[in-house]
């Protein structure tokens, strides 16, 4: 049975912290908390198996390069794809630069289109407004509707451009919590764009809901470590195979560990993927960590987490909406079946400034993110200065929420709103 307060046990910050028990870390959608078994296999891989993967002869470097690959296929199994299929990166806005620089350099033109929306984070902006620049390119956006969904009339126009050759989208926003109906959009992009290259961002959904890239049909899915309860410093982008073995999908790091043959002439990559996109040493620990992750995620069954995640969204909404205050942002109307909302809840308060109040509610313990959480555009787009977010992960429960509604209390006392 799925139990929060059991979970929470497995993770050392909430009792090796000066706050101790009293944390309340609602911060998660920016990084998430790691549990006692990823901590012990990274310290197990550098106490007993730390060495150079490949092309070494001693057994310490065949028993590491086995760790690496088998923490690949770890990840990989975790995200229904195959191993041959991860890059590894460093995270999310890595592995999108990496697609950037690694597909887009070498398939677009002037004229073409790069299509993405409005809510996403600025890594999912940023990356193509830059490779649009190289290559002449032009990024368009999908407009959102007022309760903070995509717009799917602005959504079907933008696909019929012409020349639009790519569709970067997030699976779930990271202010307003969206869940985007991401399997419909791709199939609707293939209909009406023969063609078209999809990249999904599952930053922030792969911490809370079953991601499978071989059903999403998606050419690209990018993801980052520490949101999942791994390591800092590392992430990775699935790259559907075809794309690989094509070429279509080249090189953007340099370097050993990469290479089948060097001459002063020029250079053979190897034909292995795993090896062909990996320049120079990789972190092995970080992998490690990783799979930890991804084996304490999978025992905890991943339909349940999302069912607790579920949970605590409706829980917090219902109480915050209580709170004249404040107004909660993002979709807040559900159909009798499905929650659109995944992972968070942002708000704005009435008369406080976000920082204000996030500094407030530290005072009694409670940790959220405040800002434009990397969503200028989005900010932008509703008029919001700064919002206040709260986020949730296994070990969080409805006490946290309780103790945040009771933090909010005290900023209306300090500023007398």
């Amino acid at each position: 049975m799925f139990n929060p307060l059991t979970i929470r046990q497995d993770f050392p910050i909430f009792t090796h912290n000066p706050q101790g028990d009293k944390l309340v870390y609602l911060d998660s959608a920016a990084t998430s908390q790691k549990p006692q078994v990823v901590l012990d296999a990274i310290t197990q891989y550098y106490q007993t198996t730390n060495a150079n993967v490949h092309r070494g002869v001693h057994q310490l470097s065949d028993r590491s390069t086995q760790v690496w690959d088998e923490s690949r296929a770890t990840i990989a199994k975790f995200f229904d794809a195959h191993s041959d299929e991860l890059i590894v990166t460093r995270n999310t806005t890595e592995a999108i630069n990496g697609v950037a620089y690694g597909w887009g350099d070498h398939n677009l033109q002037a004229g073409d289109i790069i299509l993405t929306s409005l809510m996403e984070h600025h890594s999912n902006i940023v990356c193509w407004q830059e490779l649009a620049k190289r290559t002449g390119a032009s990024v368009e956006y999908i407009g959102l509707t007022k309760d903070g969904r995509l717009d799917r009339t602005s959504l079907s126009a933008k696909l019929s451009l012409p020349k639009v050759k790519l569709l970067a989208l997030s699976h779930v926003s990271n202010t307003l919590g969206t869940l985007n109906p991401i399997a419909e959009i791709i199939a609707e992009a293939h209909t009406l764009q023969s063609g078209i290259r999809v990249l999904v961002d599952a930053a922030q959904s792969a911490p809370h809901l079953p991601v499978s890239f071989a059903k999403l049909d998606a050419d690209f899915l990018v993801f980052s470590g520490h949101k999942m309860l791994g390591p800092m410093g590392i992430g990775g982008v699935f790259v559907r195979s075809a794309l690989l073995q094509s070429n279509e999908v080249r090189p953007w790091l340099f370097g050993g560990g990469m290479i089948a043959a060097v001459t002063t002439k020029g250079t053979t990559f190897t034909d292995e993927a795993s090896e062909r996109f990996t320049a120079g040493t990789p972190d092995v620990a970080s992998a490690v960590g990783l799979a930890a992750a991804c084996e304490y995620l999978s025992k905890l069954h991943m339909s349940d987490v999302g069912q607790h995640d579920l949970d605590l969204v409706l829980y917090a909404l219902d109480k915050l909406s209580a709170v004249p205050q404040l107004t909660i942002i993002g979709p807040q109307d559900f159909s009798e079946t499905e929650v659109d909302r995944v992972g968070s809840v942002a708000f704005t308060y009435n008369g406080v400034h976000a920082h204000d109040v996030a500094q407030v509610l530290d005072s009694v313990g409670v940790a959220v993110r405040s800002g434009h959480h990397c969503t200028m555009p989005l900010h932008e787009q509703f008029g919001w200065t700064a919002s206040v977010r709260a986020s949730f992960n296994v070990y969080n429960t409805t006490a946290d929420i309780d103790a945040l509604v009771a933090g909010l209390a005290k900023v209306r006392q300090v500023f007398n709103v």
